[in-house]
C-alpha cells in the first residue's frame, strides 16, 4: 500500500532520514520540498504579476491613444481619487469599453482554468476539460430552444442567458446523476458525459438545420464565444459564482493530491473517492455553466492551462489549481486581445484565438516537458 507520505515525496527517503526525524532536523527530503514550495508560490505569484502588467497593457491598445501610465492612473482613480487623476475621456474610455472585456477575460480564463484542473484530476484524464460533461452541448441546446422554438425558462434580459446556464447545468447533473447510479467512477462520467454530448448536439444540429437564417447566425456566434457580452451588471452574478465555487474547491486540494494515487489508496486512507469526484464536478459544473451563459463557448482554455501550470510547478493542488486559474486568465486575456486588434478594426471572435493563440504555445511545451504526467 502506498504511504501518504509516497504521495509527496518521490523515491526512497535517504539514509538519514531516520536519524534526522530522531535528531528534530529535516531531511534531504524535507529541505528539497521546502525549496520547491517557495518556487511554487513565487511562481504563482509571479504569473499574478504578470497578469498585471498585461492588463495594463493591454488598455493602451485601441484607437484612442492611452499610455500604459493613464490605464492605471484610470484604473486607481476610482477608488481614490484624491492620488490620481487622469480625465474624462480616459476614464469613461477605460472603465466603460476596455476594462470590462478585460475583467472578463480575467475572470472567465480563472474560472475554466481551475475547473479544467480538478476536472482532469478527478477524471485521471488528460483530454478533460470544464466541456467533458457535455456543459457545451447543454448550453447550445438552451440557445437554440430560445432561438428556433421561442421556448424559455426565463423572461426579459435573461431570455436567452437564462437558457443556456439552465440547459447546461441540467446537462451536467443528468450526467452526473446516470454516472452515480451505475458507480461515480472516471470512466463511468467520462463514458456518460461522451454519449450525452453528442445526443444533444445532434439535437441542436437538427434545430439549426430548420433555422432562419438570423437564428442560424444567433447560434453560431454565441458558440464562437464573445467577451463583449460581458458587462459590469454580469459581473455581480459571476462574481457571487466565484465567491461560492473557488472556495468550495479549494477545500478537495488534499483530497485531489490522494486521488492521484489511486481509488482504493484514498480509500484505505479515509478520501471517498467516488462522493469527492460528484461534489468536485457538481461545483464545477455550476461554475462552467455561468461562464458560457454569458461569453458563449470558449474551448481549449480549460484544456491547456493546467497542463501548463503542472509542467512548471507539479502536481500539488494547493498550489496548481490558483495556478491554473491565472495562468487560464492570461491565456484568454492574450487570445482576446489579439483577435481584436489583429486585423482591425475587424474582431476575432475569442473562441477561435483562444485556439489560435494556444495550441502553437502549448505544443511547444509538450515537446519540451519531460515531466511524467500523474496518470501514467
Amino acid at each position: 500500500m502506498t504511504s501518504f507520505r509516497a504521495l509527496f515525496f518521490r523515491g526512497k527517503p535517504d539514509a538519514g532520514y531516520s536519524r534526522a526525524k530522531r535528531s528534530g532536523k529535516k531531511s534531504n527530503h524535507e529541505l528539497a520540498h521546502e525549496r520547491f514550495k517557495f518556487i511554487r508560490i513565487l511562481f504563482v505569484l509571479g504569473i499574478a504579476g504578470l497578469l498585471v502588467l498585461l492588463t495594463g497593457l493591454i488598455i493602451t491598445l485601441g484607437p484612442l491613444d492611452i499610455s500604459v501610465l493613464d490605464s492605471y492612473s484610470a484604473l486607481l482613480a476610482r477608488f481614490w481619487p484624491e492620488h490620481f487623476y487622469v480625465d474624462e475621456l480616459t476614464s469613461r474610455v477605460v472603465w466603460n469599453i476596455r476594462f470590462p472585456r478585460i475583467m472578463g477575460g480575467i475572470m472567465a480564463g480563472f474560472g475554466l482554468g481551475i475547473c479544467g484542473c480538478v476536472m482532469q484530476a478527478v477524471l485521471k484524464n488528460p483530454l478533460a476539460s470544464p466541456f467533458t460533461l457535455g456543459i457545451t452541448a447543454g448550453a447550445q441546446f438552451g440557445i437554440s430552444l430560445a432561438a428556433v422554438i421561442g421556448f424559455s425558462f426565463l423572461a426579459g434580459p435573461y431570455f436567452i442567458i437564462g437558457n443556456a446556464f439552465l440547459c447546461a447545468l441540467f446537462c451536467s447533473l443528468f450526467i452526473i446523476g446516470l454516472a452515480a447510479i451505475k458507480g461515480a467512477t472516471s470512466e463511468n462520467l467520462v463514458l456518460a458525459g461522451i454519449a450525452v454530448n453528442y445526443f444533444f448536439t445532434a439535437i441542436s444540429q437538427l434545430l439549426k438545420y430548420f433555422a432562419t437564417d438570423e437564428q442560424l447566425r444567433l447560434m453560431t456566434n454565441w458558440g464562437m464565444g464573445d467577451l463583449a457580452a460581458f458587462s459590469w451588471t454580469n459581473s455581480r452574478i459571476l462574481l457571487a459564482i466565484f465567491v461560492i465555487c473557488i472556495p468550495l474547491l479549494m477545500t478537495k486540494c488534499w483530497d485531489l493530491n490522494i486521488m492521484t494515487a489511486g481509488d482504493e489508496t484514498a480509500k484505505s486512507i479515509g478520501v471517498n473517492a467516488e462522493r469527492t469526484r460528484i461534489f468536485i464536478m457538481v461545483v464545477s459544473s455550476l461554475l462552467v455553466a455561468t461562464i458560457v451563459s454569458f461569453m458563449g463557448t470558449i474551448a481549449f482554455v480549460g484544456l491547456v492551462a493546467p497542463h501548463m501550470a503542472r509542467m512548471v510547478i507539479g502536481g500539488d493542488h494547493r498550489f496548481l489549481i490558483p495556478a491554473s486559474g491565472v495562468l487560464g486568465a492570461l491565456v484568454l486575456m492574450s487570445a482576446d486581445a489579439a483577435g481584436m486588434n489583429l486585423i482591425a478594426p475587424t474582431i476575432i471572435p475569442t473562441g477561435i484565438m483562444t485556439s489560435i493563440v494556444g495550441v502553437p504555445f502549448f505544443m511547444y511545451l509538450m515537446m519540451k516537458g519531460k515531466r511524467k504526467e500523474f496518470w501514467t
